[in-house]
């Protein structure tokens, strides 16, 4: 199932980041061996976003990127803060918070055990408009518990942006709209099968089971020894 329409400028910064994370070695296409995925879905392909730290030019041009959709999509004075959540998240929030000159916090899964038992990190205050960044998306079940945190410290979150949605899960977009928050992204996996087909870095077989996932990815996981749609 294709993820909703974009336009042509988003559409070519989901393709530049399809190439770096191809380029890395971010992206894993495995249908013979699937991956379960934290959400519990089967899925034959999966990226590690985490590896762009490592590579000062591709989190530069990511960075950037992600801060000209921000201003783009959510506007150049919308903003108070960025949030980033424990734990891939937090050195995507410190780029972002620098190439926008914003304060940073982050948010840890659960309260520290010892101390004053903070789970957000930072300096905030009530009413503060929040933008959580992620390093990516599979279903956002993850994205609503930090922007649920936020929320509950009354900041004010109406977006969440990741670098990466998976796109083809049912109701991902719906769980943080459901909490008011509209989630952005750059690349998704239709980004990254374009661009590995022109490249032809995967055999034609893995091409054309990941084409299948991304047709029909509820099926194929339950097919998969996956998570089902009950």
């Amino acid at each position: 199932m294709q993820s909703v329409s974009r336009t042509l400028e988003q559409k070519q910064a989901g393709l530049t980041v399809a190439r770096i994370l191809l380029e890395i070695g971010a992206v894993s296409f495995r249908p013979e061996l699937p991956y379960i995925l934290t959400s519990g879905w089967a899925s034959p392909v999966y990226i590690d976003c985490r590896k762009v730290i490592s590579y000062p030019r591709a989190r530069r041009t990511i960075s950037r990127l992600v801060a000209q959709a921000i201003l783009r999509e959510v506007g150049h004075e919308s903003v108070d803060a960025v949030a980033g959540g424990e734990t891939a998240g937090i050195p995507y929030a410190a780029w972002i918070a620098e190439e926008l000159a914003l304060p940073m916090l982050y948010v840890r899964k659960k309260p520290k055990e010892f101390g004053c038992n903070a789970q957000i990190e930072g300096n905030f205050v009530e009413g503060q408009r929040v933008l959580l960044i992620e390093d990516l998306a599979t279903d956002s079940a993850s994205k609503v518990n930090f922007c649920q945190v936020l929320q509950a410290a009354r900041m004010i979150v109406g977006h969440a942006m990741v670098v990466f949605f998976y796109g083809v899960f049912p109701g991902a977009l719906k769980t943080l709209e459901d909490i008011g928050v509209h989630l952005h992204y750059l690349a998704n996996w239709w980004d990254i099968l374009e661009v590995a087909e022109q490249k032809e870095l995967f055999n034609k077989a893995a091409l054309e089971e990941v084409r299948a996932f991304l047709h029909g990815p509820v099926l194929w996981s339950a097919d998969h020894n996956g998570r089902s749609a009950s």
